[in-house]
């Protein structure tokens, strides 16, 4: 079950959220302050389906995103006793309120005087966010059938410092389709972008690329200093209009992978500008094929993409960005050639192993750690398909 998106209604998927629900959910967690605790309607569909499918294992994902009330679906599995695993993609769990804590370390002891009270989820006056704080670690008290995942070691060590210490915690490396995030033919497309065989190809890619956390705006200043070099810089994700320069491609996100796998076997080097992450996918998928990473240490990447196969550099340090990445195109060398770089991301962010781990996990609480047989049905809730 996912809460938001087109109700595909195929295969036991099915989108549990109308559009009005949350939309309401929204406004009120602005106007009130409180996430997390309204959809109604969506949360009774659930708990609904929950007791009718009885499952062996439930996997839960991100529970914020305005769909459902967080705490009902936490007091029903301690109730139903059911082995449940939740991976936690962001930090929202163990902090008041934010997905991204930053710099903060308030979460460590308690939130309280949000400093990004304005950033999603947004409150537009109310700070709630000590008793929000408290709210949750009330809801984890003797939730004793519970493994949490994180998609990188950063993020893990993070949740082993939060309220949520005495859990179970381990890391799950995100997955991806490496059939599909190959070396590809990207001919093509450098003709259609006007670039010459003798350019060499940064490329950016992310969501909402130009926004404050995923820094577009770094790399634009870089393409600035490159004007008189042979550099194109490539940008995919980008959604507004800017002003165009002769060294910069912009284009908006693509939602087809093949496509997208033909961007990254374009490159020369894929850059990274982002304030924090906690996995990086585009790391991954550029490793997968075969183009290494240079960018700023914003929490995991800089273990997506280790020694041999990234360079970082302090976040903020534009100097220090530019001068590695010049090096970098002039002597290749310093990281891992395209062969390795594939052969890495394989072994370890291949779709088949993440599916694997899981597996193994689930086993694992169904049988207190005594692996033996197998999981009759598993019903998985996240925040859009």
């Amino acid at each position: 079950m996912y809460g938001r998106g087109p109700n595909k209604k195929e295969n036991g998927v099915q989108c549990i959220a109308s559009n009005w629900e949350f939309l309401l959910h929204v406004l009120l967690a602005r106007l009130t302050g409180w996430s997390g605790i309204y959809s109604f309607f969506a949360t009774r569909k659930f708990l609904r389906e929950l007791r009718r499918f009885k499952p062996d294992v439930v996997h839960l994902h991100e529970l914020h995103g305005y769909y459902i009330n967080i705490y009902r679906v936490i007091n029903e599995l301690k109730i139903m006793g059911v082995p449940t695993v939740w991976t936690f993609h962001c930090e929202f769990m163990y902090t008041g309120k934010c997905g991204y804590a930053m710099e903060c370390e308030k979460w460590k002891t308690e939130c309280h005087h949000c400093p990004q009270l304005r950033e999603y989820p947004k409150s537009w006056t109310f700070d709630f966010t000590r008793a929000m704080f408290k709210q949750k670690k009330r809801a984890f008290k003797n939730f004793f059938n519970l493994a949490i995942t994180s998609p990188s070691d950063w993020l893990s060590r993070r949740v082993r410092q939060s309220m949520l210490a005495d859990k179970r915690v381990q890391t799950v490396f995100n997955g991806i389709d490496v059939d599909v995030f190959r070396p590809r033919d990207s001919s093509i497309i450098r003709k259609e972008l006007n670039i010459s065989e003798s350019q060499k190809v940064i490329l950016c890619v992310g969501s909402d690329l130009l926004s404050d956390r995923k820094g577009g705006q770094w790399a634009l200043q870089l393409a600035q200093r490159w004007a008189d070099k042979s550099i194109v810089l490539v940008m995919v994700g980008v959604e507004q209009s800017i002003p165009q320069h002769s060294n910069v491609r912009i284009l908006p996100p693509i939602f087809d992978q093949r496509r997208l796998a033909e961007f990254y076997s374009l490159a020369d080097v894929l850059l990274l500008t982002s304030e924090k992450e906690t996995f990086s996918m585009v790391c991954a998928e550029s490793l997968a094929c075969g183009t290494a990473v240079i960018g700023f240490d914003s929490g995991a990447p800089k273990e997506i993409a280790p020694e041999g196969y990234g360079i970082f550099v302090p976040y903020g340090d534009i100097d220090a960005l530019e001068h590695q990445v010049v090096v970098y195109l002039e002597n290749t060398e310093m990281l891992e050639n395209s062969e390795q770089c594939v052969l890495f991301a394989r072994e370890r962010y291949a779709d088949t192993v993440m599916a694997s781990n899981f597996e193994n996990l689930y086993l694992k609480l169904l049988n207190g750690y005594a692996v033996q047989g197998v999981a009759a049905g598993s019903i998985s809730l996240s925040k859009s398909a």
